[in-house]
């Protein structure tokens, strides 16, 4: 248990360790109908350096199948937590029906969130959870053009809603609003986690930036950024915070960069 004031206004974040940061790259898929996520890579190996940065530990899983994406889970949450921050879990991948899909079957999210409540991983109890999910959660087009012709692609093509947890401590920011699709460009990646790449980068230099404030700005940029795409559809973010305190990441020293 993280021991701060319960009158505290912000997350210690002055541990030994920044955390864990595991990122779940899906690309290629067992399931004839989902198509490769072209882009995807280029999304994973820049959040990599961005968490690196942020000085995370950071492990990048590629095209697991549900058993090893739990077990990686299962070996996350068991590991000694006391001198780190917090922990990041990032999933790149297609969704529907209020699932995410592994390689070979689709899965709820909640599963994983529960596996880092305070009664499964102690030593992360009162420390932040953050979870940013690049999946559709519905086949809505914010703008109702046809894009059967763009370089554009899709992560989902069905309805997705999630369950919201109860615990406190977590975070989970979304690709984008229920019911609408979270687009993907193929050469350059996602529009979200590009855009959340360089809020959270320029979070690290500023002192005075909130979560709230960081996804606030993530919005802005899909707003500046939807004026020069061709295809002229838009992507607005959401997130889920059961936060406590207001979270500041600050330069980690002793981390490669």
């Amino acid at each position: 248990m993280d021991f701060c004031s319960s009158f505290a206004r912000e997350y210690n974040m002055n541990h030994k360790n920044r955390g864990l940061a595991l990122i779940f790259n899906h690309e290629f898929f067992k399931i004839p109908r989902l198509k490769t996520r072209l882009g995807t890579n280029v999304d994973a190996e820049e959040l990599s350096k961005t968490f690196k940065k942020l000085g995370f530990d950071v492990t990048v899983h590629k095209d697991c199948k549900w058993q090893k994406i739990r077990e990686n889970v299962e070996k996350a949450a068991a590991q000694d937590h006391t001198d780190n921050d917090c922990l990041a879990i990032a999933i790149l991948s297609h969704g529907e029906h209020g699932c995410i899909y592994a390689n070979d079957i689709q899965y709820k999210l909640d599963i994983i969130l529960h596996y880092f409540t305070d009664k499964m991983c102690p030593t992360l109890a009162g420390k932040p959870k953050l979870f940013f999910i690049q999946a559709c959660q519905g086949y809505l087009v914010d703008g109702g053009m046809m894009l059967n012709k763009c370089r554009t692609e899709t992560d989902g093509d069905s309805s997705m809603s999630y369950n919201i947890p109860v615990h406190a401590d977590f975070l989970i920011s979304y690709s984008t609003i229920p019911g609408y699709t979270s687009w993907r460009n193929v050469g350059k990646g996602s529009w979200y986690i590009q855009s959340l790449i360089e809020e959270l980068t320029a979070m690290a230099r500023r002192t005075t930036c909130s979560q709230f404030s960081l996804f606030q700005r993530v919005a802005i940029d899909f707003e500046s950024n939807m004026q020069d795409n061709p295809i002229k559809a838009r992507q607005i973010p959401c997130f889920t915070s059961m936060l406590t305190r207001m979270l500041h990441f600050g330069y980690k020293p002793n981390r490669t960069e």
